[in-house]
């Protein structure tokens, strides 16, 4: 047990983190304005895991830490082929629309501040995205979150279809030929 144990904690000492945005707050009451933070951290290992997580607080290293453990706890997996997503997706948080194409090699990230942020700490290298809607940082990062969760595995794709990874990828060429 003390082995596992271990191991998990090497695991999630392996996050790298990066602060997105913190914005102060303020709360009117009849004794005044109570100011507080907000902090959004991602935070991933540049492997394939990425996640977001919100903080609170009244002052900004607590709300930092708050978001850190948040984020830790909200991990995804991202799909990756050669350094790039399997497919192409559109993830949708509120008015923020986020448009995530898989890139060839050597084409780098393509994307701005707070999608940047996500798609480096899921380890995402060759990736074109577009920022359609709002580009609120908090309803952006959601919406490439939702967007890396959308992504499918090509072998579960091909396992769910009863073909192999090649056929998945030869039904994707075809179509897009037609087009």
């Amino acid at each position: 047990m003390t082995e596992l144990a271990q191991q998990i904690r090497e695991e999630y000492e392996n996050f790298e983190e990066r602060v997105i945005e913190i914005r102060r707050t303020t709360k009117v009451t009849k004794g005044g304005k109570n100011l507080s933070f907000r902090a959004v951290v991602v935070v991933g290992n540049r492997n394939g895991k990425v996640g977001l997580g919100i903080g609170k607080a009244r002052e900004v290293p607590d709300a930092i830490r708050k978001a850190i453990t948040d984020a830790k706890k909200k991990l995804i997996n991202v799909p990756l082929i050669n350094g790039t997503i399997p497919h192409e997706v559109i993830g949708r948080q509120d008015a923020s629309k986020v448009l995530l194409k898989p890139a060839a090699p050597g084409t780098g990230i393509i994307a701005g501040g707070t999608v940047r942020a996500v798609v480096e700490l899921a380890g995402i290298q060759n990736i074109l995205t577009k920022a359609l809607g709002s580009t609120n940082a908090l309803n952006l990062a959601r919406a490439t979150m939702n967007g890396l969760k959308d992504l499918m595995d090509p072998k579960k794709v091909a396992e769910l279809r009863d073909v192999t990874v090649k056929e998945v990828y030869k039904g994707v060429k075809r179509n897009s030929e037609e087009g």
